[in-house]
């Protein structure tokens, strides 16, 4: 079919002419953006982690013997004077029961130490005898003496027997001091446990080493414990301190004496604290992701008056922000409407005709929410939050609850 030039030319005219109509709908129509204004304000950068309240002081009670710890005589949160309040009570252990061959060797013992009780008895009857026999001796030849019948040297020779029977009957004494004590100690390896408890001594008894509670107990029932083992613990709830560990990159940052901000810990209104230590020394800890990290302990002292935290205990959670670096006023800018590219970081400037610019800018300080404009904004622009991939620069935009 032929087609004259003029109804070729107006064909295309039309054509032309209704793409135009349509690229100009769809360039009109604006976008629905949601936008924020620059303003000035302040801007604190934290680092936060979570926290755990303790006591600054705490106490160990430790077991000073093996034994038997009676039941706890105290709850977790009673109260407790120093030296008055019994935290615990522990009996001394009791001997272990005896297999045959050990109770034949105690018997043994028993049976070794009688015979030696016998001898010794033997040794002090002689030794008795002797002594005596010497003293009789020593009194006939000092009553001789005067008379001439017998030398000095007799004399002497009898005070010399006398004091070696008297030795003699000393160390027979001893002998059998000696077998006796070796008796009672088989009898006492012997002894039932049942019956040397029961007339044994009644316990040991723990007084509290400091005022304050009882903050933990390991177990409250009656069991057997060994020389120094964790009985309780007591420390003082009002003098309470917070540890949060943080990731040793981020504790290099941070300053004894920085500003605490304590949040999530119960209480309508966040708490103050500062940082009263950054431990010197790391340690590894896995993460919940299995990266091992290095972590460090943060000592922060409660700053706010005692009376907003009362109800804070040992052990309690608290979420810290630690102020690393704060301003009063400065240009900010929502994090939601900057992007960054190759060239650097860019946002969207609304003008007056609600046209949305590709704008450059310079970014300073900046926290989780909100970030300092140093070059590019001024205070009162009007910037895109969270754009859309379908932004472009120049696009015409309408604010979404206007829209």
């Amino acid at each position: 079919m032929f087609l004259s030039p003029r109804t070729v030319i107006v064909s295309g005219l039309g054509l032309a002419l209704i793409a135009g109509l349509v690229l100009t709908a769809f360039k009109d129509d604006p976008i629905p953006v949601d936008i924020a204004q620059v303003a000035r304000g302040e801007l604190s950068v934290t680092v936060n982690a979570d926290g755990e309240t303790r006591v600054r002081e705490r106490y160990d009670v430790t077991a000073p013997i093996t034994g038997t710890l009676l039941r706890m005589p105290l709850d977790v949160g009673d109260p407790v004077v120093a030296g008055e309040t019994i935290v615990a009570r522990i009996e001394p252990a009791t001997a272990p029961l005896l297999d045959a061959r050990s109770r034949a060797e105690a018997l043994a013992v028993l049976h070794d130490a009688e015979a030696q009780i016998a001898f010794a008895s033997a040794e002090i009857a002689r030794t008795e005898a002797n002594v005596t026999y010497a003293r009789s001796q020593l009194k006939r030849a000092k009553a001789l003496v005067g008379s001439g019948a017998v030398t000095i040297t007799r004399v002497e020779d009898a005070a010399n027997l006398l004091a070696i029977s008297e030795a003699e009957n000393v160390s027979a004494q001893a002998r059998m001091s000696m077998a006796l004590a070796a008796k009672e100690r088989a009898q006492a390896v012997l002894q039932d446990p049942e019956i040397g408890a029961a007339t044994g001594v009644c316990c040991v008894q723990l007084p509290a080493p400091s005022d304050g509670v009882i903050l933990t107990q390991v177990n409250v029932s009656s069991r057997p414990v060994l020389a120094g083992e964790n009985l309780a613990v007591v420390g003082d709830p009002r003098d309470l301190e917070i540890v949060a560990d943080i990731l040793s990159s981020d504790a290099t940052r941070l300053r004894v004496g920085a500003d605490v901000i304590l949040e999530r810990w119960g209480g309508a209104k966040a708490l103050k604290g500062v940082v009263r230590r950054i431990e010197p020394t790391a340690r590894t800890v896995v993460s919940a992701l299995g990266i091992e990290e290095q972590r460090v302990d943060l000592l922060i002292d409660i700053t706010s008056p005692t009376q907003e935290w009362a109800s804070l205990g040992h052990g309690f959670s608290v979420f810290v922000r630690v102020v690393e670096w704060q301003a009063d006023d400065t240009l900010l800018i929502p994090l939601s409407a900057v992007f960054q590219s190759d060239q650097g970081w860019f946002t969207f400037l609304v003008t007056e005709d609600f046209i949305a610019v590709r704008t450059p800018i310079e970014l300073a300080q900046r926290d989780g929410r909100m970030a300092i404009v140093a070059v590019g904004l001024s205070a009162g622009d009007r910037v895109v939050t969270h754009p859309p991939d379908t932004l472009r620069d120049g696009s015409k935009v309408a604010e979404r609850e206007r829209f």
